[in-house]
């Protein structure tokens, strides 16, 4: 038996000491990586569009303008899919990220580890969360931008694309939740890991329309360290 008892700590200790390699590693790649700068690929565009770039201090969205000439995103995301139904708010706000924990985790309280390690492990699917917003204040967790036409058109082919559509082409809004009275939920593409956040989404989507961004980063300290923040 004690030889046993020793031949089952040293698989123990061996374990623990692989998985503290395997966190140390993905903690020290994303510092690394989310300090590399991917360089705004104009950087004399026209400043035609103004888009935020916001975090909540864990979570980050891209803002945008509900209405502009080229797109108007309440005409697929409608006012009605909002509890308030308020149709003078002026910017909406996507966040994409692992469809249960925004269903089931409203607040961190709410966090049961089951959800986490779903959403760590490829295991669940995706959501896109939707805010509208009345206006916004630059300051440490919001960071104005400016886009030219074309940066912002290719903005929105990557957060369209980011949707799930149902068979007539439409957002298949997720009834029933939200987290206030200007949110919604609809499905989305993609599943959500520990290499590929919420916070990857953004940085793509930052990449996508030719802003700064980081190499890779699965958190918003990375991206707000590329604006200074």
């Amino acid at each position: 038996m004690p030889s046993l008892f020793r031949k089952a700590l040293k698989v123990v200790a061996y374990t623990a000491v692989g998985l503290g390699g395997v966190v140390a590693a993905y903690l020290g790649s994303a510092f690394v990586l989310s300090r590399i700068a991917v360089p705004k690929a104009q950087p004399n565009a026209p400043a035609d569009v103004p888009v935020f770039l916001k975090s909540n201090g864990v979570h980050t969205d891209i803002v945008v303008p509900v209405k502009t000439a080229q797109m108007d995103w309440s005409k697929t995301l409608p006012y009605s899919n909002i509890p308030s139904g308020d149709t003078t708010l002026r910017y909406i706000a996507f966040g994409w990220g692992d469809k249960g924990f925004y269903l089931d985790t409203p607040t961190w309280a709410d966090l049961k580890f089951s959800t986490a390690f779903v959403a760590a492990f490829w295991l669940g699917s995706s959501a896109m969360h939707t805010t509208y917003l009345r206006s916004l204040t630059p300051g440490p967790d919001t960071v104005p931008l400016t886009l030219s036409h074309a940066e912002y058109a290719r903005l929105i082919r990557y957060i369209q694309d980011s949707f799930d559509y149902d068979a007539a082409g439409r957002p298949q809004h997720i009834e029933g939740h939200s987290y206030g009275a200007d949110d919604a939920f609809y499905e989305a593409h993609r599943v959500y890991s520990f290499l590929y956040t919420c916070n990857t989404w953004t940085n793509n989507a930052l990449k996508a329309s030719g802003q700064r961004a980081c190499l890779w980063t699965p958190a918003d300290k990375g991206i707000l360290y590329q604006y200074g923040r």
